[in-house]
């Protein structure tokens, strides 16, 4: 099962971190991303857009 990790912090400082399983909320946000940025993260390295940090695990 894949995974989509997204890293973030609130505007309290807090660090938050979501797990996106399922595939069709993986697909959009992935179409998000840029070509260089989606080929990264396709390869597993993490990504890091506006603050947030996003790391696709198989």
């Amino acid at each position: 099962m894949t995974v989509l990790i997204r890293k973030y912090k609130l505007p309290s400082g807090q660090s938050k971190e979501d797990r996106i399983t399922e595939q069709d909320r993986i697909e959009r946000y992935l179409g998000m991303f840029d070509r260089n940025d989606l080929k990264q993260i396709q390869a597993g390295q993490k990504v890091t857009i506006d603050k947030d940090e996003w790391q696709l695990l198989p």
